[in-house]
């Protein structure tokens, strides 16, 4: 009998186990937020995935990316997330996909998807995946801005339309309201106010793969970031998916203690 999971067999018990062995989620984006929420869930017995990345590994991604490495610079993301993932758990089903999500391919990232996790980094593709998958009503979650913020503790999960103190949540917002889309995208944002005078690259600097948009869109300014920041909005991500996954309320947190209720 394999083991793998038999820690988390006793916190959540052997049905749920089960349940999540037949549970499809589709991530898109397996970057410094992606990748880390793959990582989570392909570890939390996750049975099926769909992964979807255009990206190759390059140096500066390892800073931040748990598919980084000096050894895999140059390989595809998706590639080396198969290759991890069917470590981890050799009886997990992979679909992969080496493209960029748009409206092209989205029956392919939705076909059989439980729940989609969005860690798209750029904010055309992201609202375009956010707002069919809401309108075929598939269940999606998404990340808001993870770069530039020193402050892991501010990490918050909400409504898309409940978070507050993050641009990127605030012009996607405005976006999918146009685009008739209301509450029930739950995401991973920052309230922290972030000081948008990055430190500007040397000349001889190249923007990495991941920080262009291919032929689709103009170059981006390559935004700092912490590993100990990216990663937990990735492990949140992957938290909140587990919680749509599971039965209601079985990872809710108990009550907190209360020094005041303590009898002496």
């Amino acid at each position: 009998m394999a083991r793998e999971f038999i820690r988390l067999e006793r916190f959540i018990g052997k049905e749920s186990i089960e349940e999540l062995k037949k549970k499809r989620v589709a991530i898109v984006g397996l970057g410094a937020v992606g990748g880390f929420a793959l990582e989570a869930l392909a570890r939390s017995a996750i049975g099926n995935f769909t992964l979807v990345d255009f990206d190759v590994v390059s140096e500066t991604n390892i800073n931040r990316q748990v598919l980084a490495l000096h050894s895999t610079i140059g390989k595809k993301k998706t590639e080396i997330a198969a290759e991890r993932v069917k470590d981890i758990n050799p009886d997990v089903s992979l679909r992969i996909f080496d493209m960029f999500a748009d409206k092209s391919n989205y029956d392919l990232i939705f076909s059989d998807a439980d729940l989609i996790i969005d860690a798209i980094d750029s904010l055309s593709a992201k609202v375009g995946l956010l707002e069919s998958a809401y309108k075929a009503g598939i269940p999606i979650i998404s990340s808001m801005g993870a770069a530039l913020r020193r402050d892991p503790s501010l990490i918050r999960t909400a409504d898309l339309y409940d978070s507050w103190g993050c641009p990127l949540a605030r012009e996607v917002r405005s976006r999918l309201r146009r685009r008739g889309v209301g509450r029930g995208i739950d995401v991973v944002f920052s309230p922290e106010k972030v000081n948008f005078n990055y430190i500007p690259p040397e000349e001889d600097d190249e923007i990495e793969a991941d920080d262009k948009i291919l032929e689709r869109g103009r170059k981006r300014v390559m935004l700092g970031s912490l590993a100990t920041v990216t990663a937990i909005f990735g492990e949140t991500l992957a938290h909140l998916a587990l919680k749509k996954l599971l039965k209601e309320g079985m990872l809710d947190a108990v009550p907190e203690w209360n020094p005041a209720m303590e009898k002496h």
